[in-house]
């Protein structure tokens, strides 16, 4: 009976992992933490491992968890805007950035604000000093919806005959917007080696879900109109650019990790995550670097953790995320200007869709997370934490990142969990990120400034069967 409710019970934690929703996460595109615990501490505990999503982290921490069957829902509400300032271009031609392509002036509040994201996972003794770990979980993802505004676009110059052309939208495409989540099957492995030390490892399959909306009148930007208006006069409108709906990617990926606690008081723990190889998004090879691929960052992670009571832990954790390695991601913008539309000396490859095309620019972001626990009784323990961070769009790097505005730095926490009578145990985790914003040129018309601003709430809950 025990074991066909062990079952059952993972059976619809599993199905409701899969059934998770987009969402636009905090630090770039990736969760402030993992695991209900470890969220109301911020993000830090690595090195401190309570709960079974710590194997997305450093798996490591496996070797020193009871067997269970952990399961969570979080309810994620971003609220994002954006808003640009009065052109001076007035339908003009800037040196070198092609003719004026002017954003309103627009104030917009993105649609689509609230989010569950669940999730699941279970764990086995395989022997003393052996173990297994499965976990169904959300990391990552991007939403947005920008319903109104106009843009304005001047085709042949400012001394050409026409005047301006405005067109409804954000890219004077319609409703403007991304839709991008990211799903992991993480199976680990952690071994004991003495009373001290473990190390792990973790094979991970990833899969991500993706679609844009409103980008159209990129469409001259592209390696698929630019080459062929270059090589045949005749230029071919590109198919994978906006409005395909939405597209699957699949991939996969490792962690390494170890764990080393010397003394009781005292543990610190580190571990790599691989780069996520995953295959393409054709229906969007117009629009990525490299035809459409998009892969997920690397990360590293290093945590410790001092215990100076039996009731007291400090955390702290520093994760490093590679998004500048990262093609359709990392490129900037300005990668475009030596595209042959612009440039006529340019390389094709810098067009969008080309493997040095246009992107969002951002750079890498090492978070730094505090974290501490506070266990008030045999029943009750408190959490808080508190993470910072630099956002990573560079101020010249506005445009694209519209569609992408994740300007958050700070992520301040609580939680808690309680054990009940039957030993399992129910946990909540509370996270505000305060506004944020950052204002920089529109690349394609610099007399114009575009304002993105963003906040963050989460609440999250979890329950822990123990086995």
């Amino acid at each position: 009976m025990r074991t066909f409710r062990n079952r059952t019970t993972l059976g619809l934690c599993v199905i409701m992992a899969l059934a998770a929703g987009s969402a636009s996460a905090t630090n770039g595109y990736y969760t402030h933490g993992l695991g209900t615990k470890s969220k109301a501490q911020a993000g830090a505990g690595s090195a401190n491992p309570e709960e079974l999503l710590t194997i997305a982290t450093n798996p490591a921490g496996l070797a020193v968890l009871p067997e269970s069957i952990d399961a969570g829902l979080g309810f994620f509400l971003p609220v994002r805007n954006y808003r640009t300032t009065d052109s001076m271009a007035n339908g003009g031609c800037f040196p070198g950035m092609g003719c004026a392509f002017t954003i309103g002036p627009n104030d917009i509040r993105s649609e689509n604000e609230f989010f569950p994201i669940p999730f699941a996972a279970m764990n086995w003794h395989l022997s003393e000093v052996d173990h297994l770990a499965v976990a169904f979980f959300g990391r990552g993802g991007m939403n947005t919806k920008w319903v109104g505004g106009t843009a304005s676009f001047d085709p042949d110059g400012a001394a050409g005959p026409s005047g301006p052309v405005t067109l409804d939208g954000t890219y004077g495409g319609g409703t403007a917007g991304v839709d991008l989540m990211q799903g992991f099957l993480n199976l680990s492995y952690a071994r004991e080696f003495g009373d001290t030390f473990s190390a792990g490892a973790s094979a991970i399959f990833a899969i991500q879900r993706f679609e844009a909306r409103g980008v159209r009148n990129f469409a001259p930007y592209t390696k698929t109109y630019v080459e062929s208006f270059f090589t045949t006069g005749q230029p071919r409108q590109p198919k994978n650019l906006s409005g395909n709906g939405h597209e699957m990617s699949y991939g996969f990926g490792g962690t390494v990790g170890v764990r080393w606690q010397p003394v009781e008081m005292f543990s610190i723990a580190a571990a790599y995550e691989t780069k996520m190889y995953m295959s393409e998004f054709s229906n969007y090879s117009d629009l990525f670097a490299e035809g459409g691929d998009f892969d997920m960052p690397a990360t590293w992670t290093i945590g410790v953790a001092l215990k100076p009571t039996d009731t007291l832990a400090f955390m702290f954790d520093v994760q490093e995320i590679e998004y500048s390695d990262i093609a359709s991601v990392g490129n900037p913008i300005q990668n475009l200007f030596d595209c042959p539309i612009f440039n006529p000396s340019g390389n094709f490859q810098n067009c969008l869709g080309g493997n040095k095309g246009g992107g969002f620019g951002w750079e890498d972001m090492t978070v730094y997370k505090f974290g501490a626990s506070w266990k008030y009784s045999d029943d009750w323990t408190w959490r808080a934490g508190y993470s910072f961070t630099d956002q990573p769009i560079p101020r010249d790097q506005m445009t694209f990142n519209i569609l992408a505005p994740a300007v958050m730095e700070e992520h301040l926490t609580v939680g808690f969990s309680q054990q009940l009578p039957s030993g399992n145990e129910i946990n909540l985790s509370f996270m505000v990120a305060p506004s944020n914003k950052i204002r920089g040129e529109n690349n394609f018309d610099p007399s114009q400034d575009v304002v993105l601003e963003m906040t963050q709430y989460e609440l999250e809950l979890s329950y822990s069967w123990k086995r």
